[in-house]
């Protein structure tokens, strides 16, 4: 089944502003020479298009794992547990003597987050079921416990180091981590093309495991790999911008409401696209056009906690 006519319209219009956000963000207020306009622009534009894909698809694919558009991976605190994973990684760094190798240290750091987030899942949604409060509930102690031992973690490096990795561990778009942006690069395109290839997959996971494993899903193999994915992506924008706790949450239940279906090879161009604007449009109209000082996460991190806060009293539930 395909979209309905007034869907095509509201995905086409969303497509238009993502292209103009881009363009917007390249060129306007340009008073410079365009190399340097390129080189620093290009670079922040590079680094939230991957933050956008990584957060949407992410969120999208553990949405449909766990039947939910309200959980999210950060919600459920996926994103502090990489910023755990990578204290701890620098403070064993650190104590080895070795020099600084962010990138080295980023893929560690991936592995050893993926398979920490294959059992966190495999306790919170393994056979006994669980009310979507109550996980909810496991996902803000979970962060909050992470965080204290991201601080403890931290404390074993020199003030410099400490200083520097403390700031990371908050969302910012002004301090954006170029040194991964290649790697960061390199995986969010592996990720993204391994989740498009399994989106009819997706759309049979949808209908719940028991269906699933009766239409032929090899259902275990296929959630560890998806999750494993979503657990990737989670960590390049965590590691580019820092943790975004409700990022995600806007832009899928955005894209649901304007593809009107729940197939996912509309749904993962929707959530990219919608992502985009929210994210690039948004920083244009904050930091360009409005010329405002003000950080423009929190305003992205305000609109989607209000929509978590709605869906939470409507009940949403797939």
């Amino acid at each position: 089944m395909g979209l309905t006519t007034a869907a095509r319209w509201r995905l086409l219009l969303v497509a238009v502003l993502a292209v103009l956000s881009i363009v917007g963000f390249m060129t306007w207020n340009v008073q410079s020479d365009w190399a340097f306009i390129i080189e620093y622009r290009g670079s922040r534009l590079l680094a939230m298009l991957l933050v956008a894909v990584a957060m949407g698809v992410s969120t999208l694919v553990f949405q449909t794992l766990t039947h939910s558009r309200i959980l999210t991976p950060s919600l459920m605190g996926f994103d502090v547990l990489y910023v755990l994973v990578h204290a701890l990684g620098l403070a064993f760094w650190a104590r080895l003597g070795l020099g600084s190798m962010p990138a080295v240290v980023f893929v560690l750091d991936v592995l050893l987050m993926a398979g920490i987030a294959l059992v966190l899942f495999r306790l919170l949604f393994g056979d006994s079921v669980r009310g979507l409060h109550l996980l909810i509930l496991l996902g803000m102690l979970g962060g909050l416990l992470f965080r204290e031992l991201t601080e403890l973690a931290l404390r074993v490096l020199d003030p410099t180091e400490f200083s520097i990795q403390s700031g990371r561990s908050i969302a910012s778009f002004s301090r954006i981590n170029l040194s991964l942006l290649w790697v960061a690069l390199v995986l969010t395109l592996g990720c993204v093309t391994l989740v498009f290839t399994q989106r009819r997959r997706l759309d049979v996971l949808n209908l719940g495991r028991d269906v699933a494993i009766n239409l032929g899903v090899s259902y275990r193999r296929t959630v560890t790999l998806l999750l494993v994915v979503a657990s990737v992506l989670v960590s390049v924008s965590t590691a580019l911008v820092g943790p975004m706790l409700f990022f995600g949450l806007l832009a899928t239940n955005l894209a649901y409401w304007i593809s009107g279906t729940h197939q996912h090879s509309w749904t993962l161009v929707t959530t990219v696209l919608v992502a985009v604007v929210c994210l690039v449009g948004g920083q244009l109209l904050v930091e360009q056009i409005l010329q405002s000082r003000l950080p423009f996460v929190m305003l992205l991190e305000l609109c989607g906690g209000v929509l978590f806060i709605l869906l939470l009293l409507r009940g949403v539930r797939e």
